[in-house]
């Protein structure tokens, strides 16, 4: 005579409840793991946040500013995808329009070809760039400045003043502003004439002044270090155009150097 088994037993309410949140915690574990692969994707492929850390961009950017950049309006390189730069060939994959007169865009900066630069384009492969007497010259042509108002300044010792302002309107009718702190007697403010090369661009602040760029150390950019294209300007602290000792963190500082009125405006 065979033994009887014994019947099942039904799970303990203790079993249920430990098996209801071993299975809460690991939906929040993969919840979490494809939230920060997506950010990593994003980041990575099509959008990247900087944070402007000095003046040469003003009155366009100013100190503070935090601008989100896009990857995928010039295509993308080994320098605009470090993570998988090692995979990359040279030159640009699914290139867009490339880089246009006017762009405000983030690069490597060519002497290392890692440290990030922001500058605007000024000139194209073939033209030839030259600023003589504080005006800018394109291909010959004196690019055209408006006088506007004077830009608030802090003179070196601290005291409110205002600088020379300029709309200039580029060859292609891009309209930008600048400023000459120096007037039109800056170091940089007569240079020889730049043929800008095959594959590569001229790049220049709005802090015509005070900007080390293409003119300077920088050079020309190649095409292939360009990281992308300033899109917006989504968060900003500061109480001076050029103030470093602001940031972001200490939103207890906030009611005085939030720069409300420039939050989630488009960079021209």
């Amino acid at each position: 005579m065979s033994a009887a088994s014994e019947p099942n037993q039904a799970p303990s309410s203790g079993d249920t409840v430990k098996k209801s949140r071993d299975g809460k915690l690991l939906e929040l574990i993969k919840t979490v793991v494809y939230a920060l692969l997506i950010a990593l994707v994003v980041r990575t492929v099509l959008f990247q946040p900087f944070v402007i850390p000095s003046g040469s961009l003003i009155p366009t950017l100013l100190v503070g500013d935090y601008v989100m950049v896009s990857k995928y309006s010039y295509g993308w390189s080994r320098y605009s995808v470090p993570l998988i730069s090692n995979w990359l060939p040279a030159g640009r994959i699914l290139p867009g329009t490339g880089p246009q007169l006017g762009d405000i865009a983030v690069f490597k900066l060519p002497s290392d070809n890692s440290t990030d630069f922001i500058k605007r384009v000024i000139g194209l492969p073939g033209d030839r760039v030259q600023m003589k007497q504080g005006r800018l010259y394109i291909n010959d042509t004196i690019v055209p400045r408006e006088a506007v108002e004077g830009y608030p300044w802090k003179d070196p010792y601290g005291r409110d003043t205002t600088v020379p302002q300029y709309i200039e309107t580029l060859p292609n009718g891009v309209k930008h502003r600048v400023i000459e702190i120096e007037g039109d007697r800056g170091s940089l403010d007569n240079t020889k004439e730049f043929l800008v090369p095959p594959g590569h661009y001229f790049m220049m602040g709005d802090d015509r002044d005070n900007s080390d760029d293409s003119r300077a150390s920088v050079g020309f950019v190649p095409l292939d270090n360009f990281v992308g294209k300033g899109q917006v300007i989504f968060f900003s602290v500061g109480t001076s155009p050029n103030d470093t000792s602001a940031s972001a963190l200490r939103f207890w500082e906030w009611p005085w150097t939030l720069r409300a009125s420039r939050l989630f405006n488009l960079i021209r």
